[in-house]
């Protein structure tokens, strides 16, 4: 009875705080890169070398630290995996109550030396309803031809388990009946494992070798954090974006670009440079390429390739992908599009025309550091007709969506579609060449004008998208009169080089009140060339034309990454328009190789996007050539050396067989050169046509391996499509 009463009394005096303070439960999130969406968890499988920033929630309290390389007091930590290892974080909340958080990495061994030589694979993976081709290659003519291999006995592993899933297992068929395809120099023998379809992580082994493949995923949306990363490569290339930690990541935090004095705010025009009446306003838009100037024709294409990755994939873009506008409601893929949209507004003129090129600085990284002015370039037919279908297709698109802010949007620029296209039919041969023999050389890289066919196939896409927007039959005639000059019906060619303006007239035959017999002309010869045996799309497929399953003929020039995800592409189109009758899954297998090429299933067994070991690429692309990630650069110039290299998700132009050499003064100009070419690229079969460098002069390298944002474009349509 007393020491009831007694422990009755110590309870009602114990203070409030002992009574009522409780740990607080901690939510985990983590970031693979500091560059993708917050995802909610605490676990992950990632190759050696990937960077993670850990995150978890509350936002208030104190946090300290062990495991991973994590420490100190800071919520955030930013870590650099190489074992697998476990990261504890404990959390005092404000009555003092403690909590602990766990964050488990999976961190794969780093490749042998010898993974990804001989047996070569999607290293982001595969869907599991897809065709699934493991292609192994005998290396017979080029750099490589000193290493030949013959699979002896294949297994199919689980890389988590060691579970073995396929067994003596053996190449179900070969290219060519063993011939040496001459793209590549190689000997082709594929191994299908397609009736695999249980998720999880796998690799190729040949037992008996020790040869293996890169690990890959299957799973049912395992591109969807690539795509990420490829449309984020838009929001590393914006001029006049302030890039914080916590959107770009450390590597590649930057302040704004070319916002200083004389530069995009106040740009004066070029051929008057020292009269400061002329300045505008001009800041925004994107980065083209390597270099930093912004190119009004090439732009509004880049503009209408995001709105109809859009289109053809809504579901794939959602609002999650780490940019500023993130969260506010808008497909982040269109908030990249207004981003350019709205620096294309600010290079309108009152009167409709619309400037052609804002000459940016370079030279400096990074990009908020460089100091040099920039100009403006007059306004020319040309870039006003590009202009003009840019506003009119995004007048179309933004008008879509249940915004009212978009709609008011739409309608702006809906107007001035319908300006810019009255002034160029007013004024339909101001040109603004860019050259010296113009008299109007020097601003940004080389000439930027088109001739008198380019400048008819521009009226021809803005009078096409005025009437998709308008429904107005005064744009018919004009199409009807001048599709017969397009290079799908004048030459008879569709592939990669023309998919995009092919698409654009089977575009038009499918709107509400085209001409119905201009319609089927366009439908039919799509039809013919589409399934030609000799043309490079079902052709090329059903042929099997291509040992890496991924056919351009003889393409492989200035930008032939390019021209692979473009003809890849042509499958859905040929689906979306219901042309040649093939099915879902048949376009799916033949896009795909196009999209595996890309992925690594290539005579190089590489990724030809930047930096993507963080996220499941045993071997991408390490250097390109960009005036931020310039060669020698202690933290930009290389994935591999550098501290950060490249930002990750940029498309590199890819194998050019006759389009690259040294500098002509090669070798007596320069010790860089050395005694010959390097080989590669040099001297090679057209798909080994590459090497991972950035070398500027006397070397050349960006015919190889600069990005650009048409690149960009192209790949993204084509992953897209492969997203849900």
């Amino acid at each position: 009875m007393k020491k009831g009463l007694l422990l009755a009394a110590v309870a009602l005096g114990a203070p409030a705080w002992a009574q009522t303070c409780q740990p607080t439960a901690l939510t985990p999130y983590l970031n693979i890169n500091g560059t993708s969406s917050w995802a909610a968890k605490s676990s992950a499988s990632l190759n050696a070398g990937s960077r993670v920033v850990l995150g978890p929630q509350p936002t208030s309290g104190s946090w300290s630290w062990s495991g991973c390389g994590a420490s100190g007091s800071s919520r955030e930590q930013t870590l650099k995996l190489t074992a697998s290892c476990t990261a504890t974080a404990t959390y005092v909340n404000s009555c003092g109550a403690r909590s602990t958080l766990s964050y488990q990495f999976n961190v794969w061994a780093p490749p042998a030396a010898n993974a990804g030589r001989f047996i070569m694979v999607d290293q982001f993976g595969y869907l599991t309803s897809a065709k699934k081709v493991a292609v192994i290659r005998n290396p017979k003519v080029g750099f490589d031809s000193n290493v030949g291999f013959w699979p002896q006995k294949l297994r199919l592993v689980n890389s988590a388990t060691g579970q073995i899933v396929k067994d003596n297992w053996w190449p179900n068929a070969n290219w060519n009946n063993y011939a040496v395809d001459p793209a590549s120099g190689d000997q082709v023998l594929y191994a299908d494992f397609s009736d695999i379809t249980v998720p999880g992580t796998y690799e190729v082994v040949d037992v008996n070798t020790g040869e293996r493949s890169a690990r890959f995923e299957i799973g049912d949306n395992v591109y969807r954090n690539v795509l990420m990363q490829a449309v984020r490569m838009f929001f590393y290339q914006r001029a006049g974006q302030n890039k914080t930690v916590g959107n770009a990541g450390v590597g590649w935090a930057d302040g704004p670009s070319h916002v200083k004095a004389g530069q995009d705010p106040e740009a004066r025009r070029f051929l008057d440079k020292g009269n400061a009446a002329t300045a505008r306003d001009l800041r925004g838009g994107w980065y083209d390429a390597g270099d930093m100037n912004k190119y009004t024709s090439y732009a509004t294409g880049y503009i209408q390739g995001l709105l109809d990755a859009y289109l053809e994939s809504p579901a794939a873009f959602t609002d999650d992908f780490n940019i500023p506008e993130s969260g506010n409601g808008v497909p982040d893929v269109l908030d990249e599009v207004k981003w350019g949209m709205d620096w294309l507004i600010r290079m309108q003129n009152a009167d409709g025309s619309v400037l052609s090129i804002v000459g940016e600085g370079g030279g400096s990284a990074p990009p908020s550091t460089i100091t040099t002015p920039s100009y403006y370039g007059d306004a020319s037919t040309t870039s006003t007709l590009a202009a003009a279908a840019a506003f009119a297709h995004g007048a179309k698109v933004f008008a879509s969506l249940n915004n009212a802010a978009l709609k008011t949007y739409a309608d702006d620029l809906k107007r001035r579609a319908l300006s810019a296209w009255q002034w160029a039919i007013a004024h339909p041969s101001v040109l603004f060449y860019n050259d010296a023999a113009h008299g109007n050389g020097g601003l940004g890289v080389g000439p930027i004008e088109t001739d008198d066919h380019g400048r008819d196939m521009l009226r021809l896409t803005a009078a096409i998208r005025l009437y998709a927007l308008t429904g107005d039959a005064t744009y018919r005639p004009y199409i009807d009169g001048n599709y017969q000059t397009t290079q799908l019906m004048k030459d008879w060619t569709l592939s990669g080089v023309n998919a995009g303006s092919a698409r654009e007239l089977l575009y038009y035959a499918s709107l509400p009140g085209a001409t119905a017999s201009v319609a089927n002309d366009i439908r039919s010869r799509y039809q013919s060339l589409v399934t030609r045996s000799d043309y490079p799309s079902w052709g090329g497929v059903l042929g099997q034309k291509d040992a890496y399953l991924a056919f351009i003929g003889d393409q492989y020039i200035w930008g032939s990454n390019n021209l692979k995800a473009s003809q890849g592409r042509i499958f859905f189109d040929d689906l979306d328009y219901k042309v040649s009758g093939h099915t879902a899954d048949e376009v799916a297998t033949a896009a795909g190789g196009y999209l595996h090429y890309l992925h690594g299933v290539n005579p190089l067994g590489k990724v030809y996007l930047s930096n993507m070991v963080s996220f499941g690429a045993e071997n991408s692309v390490n250097r390109i050539w960009h005036s931020w990630f310039m060669d020698g650069d202690s933290k930009w110039a290389s994935a591999a050396t550098s501290a950060y290299g490249p930002a990750p998700g940029y498309l590199v132009g890819g194998p050019t067989n006759s389009q690259w050499s040294w500098d002509s003064g090669c070798p007596g100009v320069s010790a860089q050169c050395g005694s010959a070419p390097p080989a590669p690229p040099y001297g090679q079969p057209a798909a080994k046509s590459y090497l991972d460098f950035n070398t500027g002069w006397p070397l050349n390298s960006w015919s190889i391996s600069e990005p650009s944002d048409g690149y960009q474009v192209s790949y993204i349509r084509l992953l897209a499509r492969f997203v849900k």
